[in-house]
């Protein structure tokens, strides 16, 4: 066999070894991986500093959009969903690693809380091919966010704001950060114009949707059904 002939051969390989790991990737993302089902229930908890890793973990989904013309990869995003559980561990930690006191975390943790009644926040990075594109902020940007509830209900956000500078804060507590990539807050409602809850106590699932002409990403949370 000529050194033509092999190089062709490995390629081919190689070519099929990339559109498998693709199709492996595009089926975890959509498939959620079967993410356990998580608890939207606004009850106490009970945390220690050293739990914020776990809660981090449970609470923080990632996923990509593979291109097989392009075979590569045209948004990486990351993000979590700043829940009442992830809200409570995250006080619990940034208290203790600032030395707070206990009144002042009970003040921080109360108006977190609030906060959590009425909207639904995610701390998200990205990056994509077009670096300047992955831009939310910008109208030139190819992506649209949504938040999609299991019937398909979709809602836009309240407000998008990029993270020029993260503060060593973000870096620690949200690990995804980096040079690389773009950092923002995204913030939707809790209730639509008719009071109802954007997530329903009986979803199954919600989906944070980052959409365009470049394709589509979906992060997928499983929602226990009801206040359990």
């Amino acid at each position: 066999m000529s050194f033509r002939s092999t190089t062709v051969h490995v390629q081919k390989h190689a070519g099929f070894a990339l559109a498998a790991i693709a199709c492996s990737l595009a089926v975890c993302a959509s498939a959620g991986c079967a993410a356990p089902e998580l608890s939207m229930n606004p009850v106490p908890r009970s945390f220690t500093p050293r739990d914020y890793a776990r809660v981090y973990d449970t609470w923080t989904r990632d996923a990509d959009d593979f291109s097989f013309s392009l075979m590569s990869t045209v948004l990486h995003a990351t993000a979590t969903f700043e829940s009442w559980e992830f809200r409570w561990a995250y006080v619990v930690r940034y208290a203790s690693d600032h030395g707070v006191s206990t009144e002042t975390r009970a003040e921080m943790l109360r108006a977190s809380l609030d906060d959590a009644r009425e909207h639904h926040r995610f701390f998200v990075t990205l990056t994509g091919e077009e670096y300047r594109e992955a831009d939310l902020t910008r109208n030139s940007s190819a992506w649209r966010v949504l938040l999609v509830d299991d019937q398909g209900r979709q809602t836009v956000p309240e407000s998008i704001e990029r993270i020029r500078r993260p503060s060593p804060a973000d870096k620690v507590y949200f690990p995804s950060v980096s040079p690389f990539r773009h950092a923002f807050r995204i913030v939707f409602p809790a209730k639509s114009e008719a009071d109802a809850p954007i997530i329903s106590p009986t979803a199954r699932h919600l989906l944070l949707r980052f959409t365009g002409p470049r394709g589509t990403v979906d992060l997928k949370w499983g929602l226990k059904r009801g206040l359990r």
